[in-house]
């Protein structure tokens, strides 16, 4: 199992730092900024509000780091697991996608990939991963593969390059949207191979409705195809959806209700002239 060294180490910094504080309530009142409450500590230190006031700082600035990392991640408005119609799919492992809501994977640096055809659910399925992931304290970004190699492929300098290969490298989990919906050339192929590349040990979701014996179309003429695959399958769990689009279906009942609501319009018209 590989473990990110750097983010056990801060984690357990923070633990060590928030159990200290709890113990000590000067410390605790330091480590939320409450500096106009340490100059008056000697007058104040007795008060019956100190710790329910300590309470409140630290449930707001809970809430304020939730809803910035919840930002920064860029995950977009999502319907909940709570939603989704698990007997629309005609194939679809649920128990697999279950324990990957347990999020092992990320602390075995394990990917996953979302293979079906578009509009059975496996955007809604990566941006709960991904929220579930936020929720746990993790760094996630998510992002479309046309998105973020569009941002890769800038023609700028190799500095440049670099800050921004940090945005999609960095994070403990990257979710990347909608491979094979698109073709590119063969420096967004390489692009993409780096990036996954870099991020050994970290965690990659990709949805993508091409099979991996289909992606010489989505990155023809690329020579890094291969190993691209490779690096991704490397502990990856591949869960397949097999089925009609949803979308579709939506739209089609969508139709279906307007037309009966047309239909008894008219009814009501006619009726009302006679």
């Amino acid at each position: 199992m590989t473990v990110n060294i750097t983010d056990k180490h801060n984690k357990s910094k923070v633990v060590r730092e928030t159990g200290s504080a709890a113990q000590d309530p000067k410390l605790r009142a330091k480590v939320l900024g409450l500096y106009g409450l340490l100059a008056r500590w000697d007058e104040v230190r007795e008060e019956p509000w100190l710790q329910e006031l300590f309470s409140i700082e630290e449930e707001e600035r809970k809430r304020r780091s939730l809803e910035r990392r919840i930002r920064n991640a860029r995950i977009g408005s999502f319907k909940p697991m709570t939603d989704f119609e698990w007997d629309w799919p005609t194939r679809i492992d649920r128990e697999a996608i279950d324990e990957l809501f347990a999020l092992e994977f990320l602390e075995e640096g394990g990917n996953v990939i979302l293979l079906g055809a578009n509009g059975l659910g496996k955007t809604m399925i990566a941006q709960n991963l991904a929220y579930d992931a936020v929720l746990r304290g993790e760094t996630v970004r998510f992002t479309t593969a046309s998105e973020m190699l569009n941002d890769l492929g800038m023609p700028e300098t190799t500095t440049s390059l670099n800050r921004r290969m940090r945005k999609y490298c960095h994070p403990r989990l990257l979710a990347i949207d909608e491979v094979g919906y698109l073709s590119y050339g063969t420096r967004h192929a390489d692009l993409l191979f780096e990036v996954v590349n870099r991020r050994h040990g970290k965690s990659t979701i990709v949805t993508t409705n091409k099979a991996f014996r289909e992606w010489n179309e989505v990155f023809p003429n690329s020579a890094s195809v291969v190993a691209l695959i490779d690096r991704l399958v490397h502990r990856a769990e591949v869960v397949l959806i097999e089925g009609e689009s949803y979308r579709k279906k939506e739209a089609e009942e969508r139709a279906a209700r307007k037309a009966l609501e047309r239909g008894k319009r008219a009814g009501a018209r006619k009726r009302k002239e006679k």
